[in-house]
């Protein structure tokens, strides 16, 4: 199935769909001659290719493609408003000015961003990307299409069938599994947070043991283009907003203060900062990735 879409405003698409990349090795996610992506629909698992000559070019495969094809006007930030957010600081007016395309896209869904969204709860990028290839590869199916080597992720049902040892092989803690398990066992209802949007979609998914501020953040600004949903609590977040708006480190308690003028869009502000290139000083070596199948 096919599908031509014209936006009416700037669209830097790898800007908008980046965020739905789980590190240079996700099955889920590829981006070459354009962007493809995998997805578990309500009409089941699909795969979407974009490209962009000009227009819009998307082609989806699988019991799903109808689906991906309806949304891609607000996967790529059609229902996204920030006609309302003012600069603060000369850092985020600036890269406001050069990245006019930046827009908060939606997937619609919530499982396949919560999924990737535990995993990386309190281990590095580089130990939860590991453990969702893998999972993907093991549980999830092989994508629709001409999309070889990739899959989508595993449904609840298929995260519900996995044994303990096969936690262990790809690396998944007890805390992290547990909180997988509890959220697939109401994944049904918790898509309702997609509907909900806002605070009430973010407590509707903390209301989930293990789910916490920083997981629910994560899943609002993909699943439904959360515009105010900050991840609180994240290793290096408040660490970057304090060096690029401040000259200086902040802990998550100056960001907020921080970033209150730009309530109800605070993360929109953030994704500018992420955007602008600016770093952190680095006073220490990386943090040594840790591996539990060792354990």
């Amino acid at each position: 199935m096919r599908r031509t879409w014209r936006p009416d405003f700037p669209l830097d698409l790898g800007a908008v769909i980046g965020p739905l990349r789980r590190g240079p090795g996700d099955v889920a996610f590829r981006a070459v001659e354009g962007v493809w992506l995998t997805a578990n629909t309500p009409a089941g698992p699909g795969t979407l290719h974009i490209t962009r000559p000009d227009a819009v070019e998307a082609e989806a495969f699988g019991a799903g493609a109808e689906w991906l094809l309806d949304g891609l006007p607000a996967l790529l930030g059609a229902d996204d408003d920030d006609s309302a957010f003012e600069c603060h600081h000369p850092l985020v007016a600036e890269t406001r000015r050069r990245r006019p395309g930046v827009r908060l896209g939606s997937t619609g869904r919530v499982w396949d961003c919560l999924l990737p969204a535990v995993l990386e709860q309190k281990v590095t990028s580089t130990e939860a990307h590991r453990s969702y290839a893998q999972l993907c590869r093991r549980f999830g199916t092989p994508a629709p299409g001409p999309a070889t080597g990739m899959f989508v992720p595993p449904t609840p049902r298929a995260v519900l069938s996995i044994n303990d040892w096969e936690w262990h092989r790809a690396g998944v803690d007890g805390a992290r599994r547990r909180a997988l398990i509890a959220a697939a066992q109401v994944a049904h209802r918790l898509e309702d947070a997609a509907r909900l949007r806002g605070e009430a979609g973010r407590a509707l998914l903390r209301k989930v043991p293990g789910i916490g501020v920083w997981t629910a953040a994560e899943v609002a600004q993909r699943g439904w283009g959360d515009a105010d949903a900050v991840s609180f609590g994240d290793f290096h977040l408040a660490g970057l907003v304090g060096w690029a708006l401040l000259g200086r480190p902040l802990d998550d308690d100056g960001m907020a203060e921080e970033l209150s003028p730009y309530s109800p869009q605070r993360h929109r502000a953030v994704r500018y900062v992420e955007l602008s290139g600016a770093r952190k000083p680095r006073f220490a070596p990386r943090f040594s990735p840790r591996d539990y199948r060792a354990i």
